[in-house]
């Protein structure tokens, strides 16, 4: 099965999917800016949110904000965000699976806290509309922005995987869906796909582990 991936994967997951015979290739179609800190950054809150590593990264290279965010609680959406955020010596309390599970978790658990929400200029409003309408005090910091990247491939691929509404959207600017399957890992990424086919799959989890099953489970489905 030949594989289209919209992001550079890492060496771990690109060697599973080589093990598994999957032809592969890799192509990013978005590429991230960090934008100029912002001067002050609120401080009176009591816990800081992340939901992508690209946020992470940013916070983590930046002596203001890293002081910011010491000794504070993090809710995060995503294993690998909150591994991130781990290994560099920050508390995570709460991981979930997506923004909206998160923002119904906090909502419900947390409603008196504050937080700081460190992301992306082009992300889902999902989590500060949940907890607007909950009453919970938000502090969106915009630390970077997503632009897409106009690439238009001429190989056609059996499966396309994708990681994030954006890169669906980078994709589609030049390429299309037609005679391929698309896997997502996860619901807001999948939202996006279904814009432009019904011919898609979703992880049950947002992980590569459950990805990898899905275009298992798929070509087993396919060869009954």
């Amino acid at each position: 099965m030949r594989l289209l991936s919209t992001k550079i994967l890492s060496q771990e997951f690109r060697s599973r999917l080589l093990m598994h015979s999957f032809s592969l290739v890799e192509q990013s179609f978005i590429q991230i800016h960090t934008l100029n800190e912002p001067n002050p950054i609120e401080t009176s809150f009591g816990a800081f949110i992340f939901t992508s590593q690209n946020a992470v990264n940013v916070v983590l290279s930046s002596p203001q904000m890293l002081k910011i965010i010491e000794g504070k609680k993090a809710y995060c959406v995503g294993e690998k965000t909150a591994a991130l955020l781990v290994k560099n010596g920050q508390k995570v309390v709460k991981i979930a699976q997506n923004s909206s599970d998160l923002a119904h978790f906090i909502a419900k658990n947390h409603q008196n806290e504050s937080f700081l929400y460190f992301c992306g200029k082009l992300r889902t409003p999902d989590l500060e509309e949940i907890l607007s309408v909950h009453g919970v005090a938000i502090h969106p910091i915009e630390v970077y922005e997503t632009q897409l990247k106009d690439i238009r491939l001429k190989n056609h691929f059996d499966g396309i995987l994708f990681f994030s509404p954006s890169g669906v959207r980078g994709y589609a600017q030049s390429n299309g869906f037609e005679n391929t399957h698309s896997f997502c890992l996860g619901a807001s990424t999948a939202k996006e796909v279904a814009l432009h086919t019904s011919n898609y799959t979703v992880a049950k989890e947002p992980n590569e582990s459950q990805l990898l099953l899905t275009l298992k489970n798929h070509i087993t489905l396919h060869e009954e």
